[in-house]
């Protein structure tokens, strides 16, 4: 079975801007577009990277700002100020 870590998020621009960013970092991540959502998922692991979210939305961003946007998520969580890690460990 695969062990997939994902997150979700309200399908709002400032969530496309972080989709941009999470599939650059991840090449290898699925998206998934639904209705009011997206979905970003990858088998075992996702990292979300300051700076390259900053260079889409071309400002300063903090990694706490994501949570506004996020409905859910799949996996360990690994933060610090730099990034944000998903991730099976197992």
């Amino acid at each position: 079975m695969k062990q997939l870590a994902f997150i979700v998020f309200q399908d709002n621009d400032n969530a496309r801007y972080l989709v941009e960013a999470i599939t650059e970092d991840n090449p290898h991540a699925e998206v998934q577009h639904m209705p009011a959502l997206i979905r970003v998922q990858a088998e075992k692991r996702l990292e979300i990277r300051r700076e390259t979210v900053e260079a889409k939305i071309g400002r300063e961003w903090d990694v706490q700002e994501m949570l506004t946007d996020v409905i859910s998520i799949g996996g360990n969580v690994a933060e610090d100020d730099d990034s944000f890690v998903l991730e099976w460990k197992n």
